[in-house]
């Protein structure tokens, strides 16, 4: 008799221990919320691509995040849309117009993936963009977060995911004491906070208080197991990639002695950037001449 009723003491204890932690771990989380909602809501950013629930204009914006920072969007946003305001032009334009309209925004094998992802759902779903991440992921180019993002600001449907700025966010909330901090760590805690009812404004919420930590503490995302800091671009490969496909834009067929002499580079770093373009679907060669790969071509 005894022993049972020290157990049930032991066991009343730890409930209570447990229903104490519980209301300490909600009591943060609920002050973190109102940290960042009160922040987005007197600093709220603006872009274009937030003033519209167009879902093709949100696909084309999230897909242009990638990487690459929201003022260099801002510049390019309006340009592409204009050259492709629907998706069905955007599915039938050349790959030559397509990569011309992007020049200046890098990674230039997003504007090939735009260009199939609007051809496999003017196929797959009749010009309508899907609504479910799952079926977002089986595109070119598309992989969790955007898939999330997408479904998240064009239909304001509940998917967590992270990105840099969210990253950035929990980190310094809830991992200050943490390295090697993974996605799937903090997912649960992504998914415990957000707002339900009204995800697309949460989500603008979280990455705008994200962008405003930059410089204001030591970067959090330092302590991600996923942080790769990117390699300077300038005298890169991957600036001289781009300027070959620029030469490609503005002459027919090219051959490696006449991009050499253009660009004064080395022919065997030549050679393996010519050969990485065709791989993934950029150029094609015959005989000894290289040109930009037909416009029904799949870019790898």
């Amino acid at each position: 008799m005894e022993k049972r009723r020290c157990q049930a003491i032991q066991h009343g204890r730890w409930e209570c221990v447990e229903r104490c932690y519980n209301k300490r771990v909600k009591k943060y989380e609920e002050n973190f919320k109102k940290i960042v909602g009160g922040f987005y809501q007197k600093n709220k950013r603006d872009f274009p691509w937030r003033s519209t629930k167009n879902a093709y204009h949100i696909l084309i914006s999230e897909v242009m995040l990638q990487q690459t920072q929201a003022s260099r969007v801002l510049q390019k946003y309006p340009l592409f849309l204009k050259a492709f305001p629907t998706l069905e032009l955007l599915s039938t334009a050349s790959n030559t117009a397509v990569l011309s309209v992007w020049q200046g925004m890098g990674y230039n094998r997003r504007a090939l993936y735009l260009k199939q992802i609007t051809q496999e759902i003017v196929k797959r779903y009749k010009g309508k963009i899907p609504s479910d991440p799952l079926l977002l992921k089986q595109l070119p180019g598309i992989g969790h977060a955007t898939a999330c993002s997408i479904v998240v600001f064009a239909y304001n449907l509940p998917y967590p995911f992270i990105e840099t700025n969210i990253r950035r966010v929990f980190i310094h909330h809830f991992f200050k004491n943490k390295t090697q901090v993974k996605d799937s760590d903090m997912l649960p805690l992504v998914t415990q906070t957000m707002d339900e009812k009204n995800p697309r404004e949460w989500f603008y919420a979280l990455m705008d208080y994200g962008a405003n930590l930059v410089g204001k503490v030591e970067n959090p995302n330092r302590q991600s197991a996923h942080y790769h800091q990117q390699s300077k671009f300038e005298g890169s490969n991957r600036q001289l990639r781009g300027k070959i496909l620029k030469l490609f834009l503005s002459h027919t067929t090219l051959s490696i002695e006449d991009i050499k002499r253009m660009l004064d580079t080395k022919e065997q770093t030549l050679q393996t950037l010519l050969t990485d373009l065709q791989k993934e679907g950029f150029i094609q060669k015959r005989k000894r001449f290289f040109f930009l790969k037909h416009e029904n071509a799949q870019a790898v």
